[in-house]
């Protein structure tokens, strides 16, 4: 019922004139995050996105992009307020490190500049509190965005699950990673701020731990966790020598318990949960992967995740917002993104285990 009146109201987003008449006018807070990589490459491919303003001190780092996806060189500032003021985007997306956000919603909020930060919202408590606060004085929406926001199998399998055919959920368990950041080939300007502490909080805790936590909020209806407990390994102290690489987060409500599994030392990429109901288990797995096992039956079966367009981005989404054409979804909401930080703040404070390197 939730996704099919979302997406309802999203049909009726996207048939409205107003959205189709000019481009939505997005400014780039920091080029540091290998994701901004995927919003230049939208604005190039569609005629809907316009990049008119960025904010990255790093000359080098900014002309590099500039020449891959053809920026014009005049929208780069050193200073984020001139940026707002003088290119008047229409929304923010923070493309920086996660220290990062606090300073970039100080700046953008007051202009009343809706926000959309790559997850998590921030990897400290007292940060997602002025955040917060901010929000609410000015009433400017401050989202978080996630991979896994735009799967179909998520959002499917949280209509499974809360139809209550297979009764409630009792463990939820969650993958999430990769081999690595610089195993994988990302920029040392990204990998620099992910191995640093004081810029991502931990490393892998942080950096994929934030999917299990936005997910089982997101199962549990916004219900926080009565207790967070987490295991912290550092695997590759060679390569990640300041943060872990590999953490497991357990989370337990009254009547189920989390299991995220966070690692930069899977053998191949992974983002996927399984939930244990009373009589099945769901697997969702990338994009619209979805399988439903039933008590007493050997193999599970198939689900069709009905597809989210014409509502599937966060860029649609984030300029429906904007233009005041589109409730909040509750994975990008500043309440639920609150949450993710409580349980990151406390799961990366556990103590760091070494071990040594498998290779």
């Amino acid at each position: 019922m939730l996704r099919t009146l979302f997406l309802s109201l999203m049909v009726l987003v996207l048939r409205t004139p107003s959205l189709a008449d000019e481009p939505f006018r997005i400014g780039i807070a920091g080029m540091t995050h290998g994701h901004v990589a995927g919003l230049l490459s939208r604005a190039r491919e569609r005629d809907d996105l316009e990049i008119v303003g960025v904010w990255e001190p790093d000359t080098e780092l900014f002309n590099r992009y500039a020449r891959h996806y053809g920026l014009d060189p005049s929208i780069r500032f050193d200073d984020l307020g001139e940026m707002l003021d003088h290119c008047q985007p229409e929304a923010v997306s923070g493309m920086g490190t996660i220290r990062s956000h606090l300073s970039v919603v100080q700046a953008c909020a007051p202009r009343h500049l809706p926000v959309l930060l790559e997850k998590p919202l921030a990897f400290a408590i007292s940060d997602a509190d002025q955040i917060l606060t901010l929000s609410r004085q000015t009433g400017t929406p401050i989202l978080t965005n996630y991979e896994t926001s735009w799967y179909a199998s998520v959002r499917e399998a949280k209509e499974i699950i809360h139809s209550g055919t297979y009764g409630d959920p009792f463990r939820m368990v969650f993958r999430h990673g990769h081999r690595g950041p610089r195993e994988i080939g990302c920029g040392e300007e990204f990998v620099g701020w992910l191995s640093d502490p004081e810029e991502n909080g931990g490393g892998a805790v942080v950096d994929f731990g934030c999917y299990g936590a936005v997910l089982a909020t997101f199962i549990m209806d916004g219900q926080k966790p009565t207790s967070v407990q987490a295991v912290r390994r550092q695997i590759k102290k060679d390569q990640y020598p300041q943060v872990d690489d590999d953490a497991t987060i357990l989370l337990t409500y009254p009547k189920a318990t989390a299991v995220i599994q966070a690692s930069w030392n899977w053998p191949h990429d992974l983002k996927e949960m399984d939930v244990h109901m009373a009589t099945a288990t769901l697997y969702a797995g990338k994009w619209d992967q979805l399988t439903l096992r039933k008590s007493g039956e050997a193999a599970p079966q198939s689900i069709n995740a009905p597809p989210l367009q014409p509502y599937g981005d966060e860029w649609t989404y984030l300029r429906a917002v904007t233009r005041d054409q589109a409730p909040i979804d509750p994975l990008s909401s500043l309440d639920w993104n609150h949450t993710v930080v409580e349980i990151l703040d406390q799961a990366r404070k556990a103590p760091l285990s070494e071990e040594p390197h498998p290779h």
